[in-house]
């Protein structure tokens, strides 16, 4: 029982750290790194490549939603916004956003970039918070590209927090745990660089879709989004019939 409790307290304990580090990183260096991969500025060839991987996801969620009908008529919660790539199409597709970032320089860039692409600063509305405070009644709740920052038990609450505030949608991304990937991942953990100071968490796409199932969703769609340098897979789910 000791080494379980203790097991439990350095769980909790790296998850602290893995919100601080995660924190921290974008407010200081990784803000300058991702503020120029999520541009159109120069950037090196594997930034560049992780720009593509990206967007491509981004394009991916933006086509399924408009495949299902009028985007202005959405509420959507784009939890861990980034610098508002998906946040800042969507306001100007119509709908009603509501976009969270931990890191208030991520923030205070989506909100640059809303007022000089759409010319208002009312939608998307933005706001500093992580997904564990989250809280309110949407539509659609989307979080791309955030669940690597989480470990697997704790990835599995925040599936389970963001699945109260989904009235009908929930679509995520993460990094998805195989064989290739997890050996991609240690050849990486080889060579950190400074731009690299947070850790990344790999789940298994069969503990996602259980998680999903057991807060009550269905996968509808999924899409798998691989560049050199980027792999993130899509997963949409919608309220199973009761």
């Amino acid at each position: 029982m000791t080494a379980l409790n203790d097991q439990t307290q350095n769980n909790q304990a790296n998850t602290q750290d893995d919100k601080t580090i995660v924190r921290e990183y974008f407010n200081a260096t990784g803000f300058d790194r991702w503020r120029r991969i999520y541009g159109d500025g120069e950037v090196n060839k594997v930034q560049l490549d992780i720009r593509v991987g990206h967007q491509q996801t981004v394009d991916t969620v933006l086509a399924w939603l408009q495949a299902d009908g009028n985007v202005a008529e959405l509420t959507v919660c784009d939890a861990g916004c980034g610098v508002g790539s998906l946040s800042i199409p969507l306001a100007a597709q119509g709908a009603t956003v509501f976009a969270s970032d931990i890191s208030e320089k991520m923030v205070g860039e989506a909100k640059e970039r809303a007022e000089i692409e759409l010319g208002q600063s009312e939608n998307p509305s933005f706001a500093v918070q992580d997904l564990e405070t989250l809280s309110g009644n949407y539509h659609t709740v989307i979080c791309l590209d955030v669940m690597i920052h989480y470990p697997q038990d704790k990835a599995m609450e925040m599936i389970a927090h963001l699945s109260s505030l989904a009235d009908s949608r929930l679509i995520i991304s993460f990094a998805p745990k195989t064989l290739a990937y997890s050996l991609l991942k240690k050849i990486g953990d080889f060579f950190p660089g400074p731009s690299k100071a947070t850790r990344a968490y790999l789940h298994r796409e069969a503990n996602i879709v259980k998680a999903l199932e057991a807060n009550g969703w269905q996968v509808q769609r999924n899409a798998m989004t691989k560049t050199r340098f980027y792999f993130s897979r899509l997963l949409e789910a919608t309220r199973s019939a009761s």
